[in-house]
């Protein structure tokens, strides 16, 4: 049993409550409260405007998305480009069926993964600013980078296993079925069920650590990218501080941060797509032997030109529709 000394029991029990002067008063409770309320709002303000970004990106990019794969994963020959891709895409599933294979992963997938990132974006923002100083309420653009390698993070949880589903629909295209074959998957969930039921969760979150070490630096540059030429582009007001938003400098931006993402990232989404569409338990290892080995240094850089292609209007139409998202709900909510 602990012992007390007989000083411990004198002690009037009020000397160990805090005093008056300690409390926090009632001005700085309620701008404790409005500040809460205030981070909360930004974070789901974020998050809408970012599902709605990530919807504008599927609609505009996925045609382009599907060729990148597909040059990525077919053996080498198959297509002689990503034109080639395109021509035999459209004969043999026609144009929309065709080019839009696979949409309907990330059309579910797209509205949360780009939600997330943004809003761990904005999280990021607000660790930057706790930890470090922000100077004139304006971030640096390396603590924009750090905010945007953050956002990273969280949204792994949600791309992996929604692009392990993309890449297996559009690459079943690729093959030529027999007359009455049908596709190994129905339909996206079909594949989940499928990948469960042969390797469980892991079969399902398979080229997880792959797509963070894509999306971690990536994102860094994304949003970097971004703010930088937005700002350059976005004329100063008489205070000296950005003033009304322009929406060429918005697209413009969203673009060169599209093809600032892929170009330091490629090589590893690449090794992230042989993963992810490989039969039985590939490894990274054994995926970068086997590309070096295919055509060495070149091998890692299939489909870059659709993803570059891709990555212009795509993240154009991205940017847009967060930054009008954004416009809305400040008229609707203030």
């Amino acid at each position: 049993m602990p012992s007390s000394n007989s000083s411990d029991r004198n002690t009037p029990l009020t000397s160990t409550l805090p005093s008056k002067e300690n409390l926090p008063s009632q001005n700085e409770v309620k701008e404790e409260v409005v500040a809460a309320t205030k981070s909360t709002l930004s974070g789901l303000r974020s998050l809408a405007a970012g599902g709605v970004g990530g919807i504008c990106a599927v609609v505009v990019g996925h045609p382009f998305d599907l060729v990148k794969v597909r040059l990525q994963t077919a053996e080498k020959g198959v297509y002689s480009g990503a034109f080639d891709v395109v021509r035999r895409t459209v004969a043999r599933e026609g144009l929309f069926r065709g080019l839009y294979a696979g949409v309907s992963a990330p059309l579910v997938g797209v509205t949360p993964m780009f939600a997330v990132s943004f809003w761990g974006y904005d999280v990021g923002k607000g660790l930057v600013r706790r930890f470090s100083t922000v100077e004139n309420d304006q971030f640096s653009i390396a603590q924009i980078s750090s905010a945007g390698f953050f956002s990273a993070i969280p949204m792994t949880l949600i791309t992996a296993p929604f692009e392990r589903v993309k890449v297996l629909l559009q690459i079943q295209g690729q093959k030529q079925l027999a007359p009455g074959e049908k596709p190994k998957y129905a339909g996206g969930v079909d594949v989940v069920r499928q990948l469960y039921k042969e390797g469980g969760v892991r079969s399902v979150f398979r080229g997880s650590a792959a797509t963070l070490a894509r999306d971690g630096p990536g994102s860094a540059a994304y949003f970097a990218t971004y703010e930088y030429i937005k700002r350059k582009m976005t004329p100063l007001d008489e205070n000296g501080k950005p003033g009304k938003l322009s929406l060429t400098a918005v697209m413009t931006a969203g673009g060169a941060a599209g093809v600032a993402m892929w170009i330091p990232v490629f090589p590893v989404d690449t090794v992230k797509s042989r993963l992810q569409s490989a039969e039985g338990r590939p490894t990274v290892g054994g995926v970068v032997g086997e590309l070096w080995r295919r055509g060495g240094f070149k091998a890692f850089f299939p489909g870059i030109g659709p993803a570059l292609t891709r990555a212009v209007p795509a993240n154009a139409a991205t940017f847009l529709g967060v930054e009008l998202a954004h416009v809305a709900m400040n008229k609707i909510f203030g």
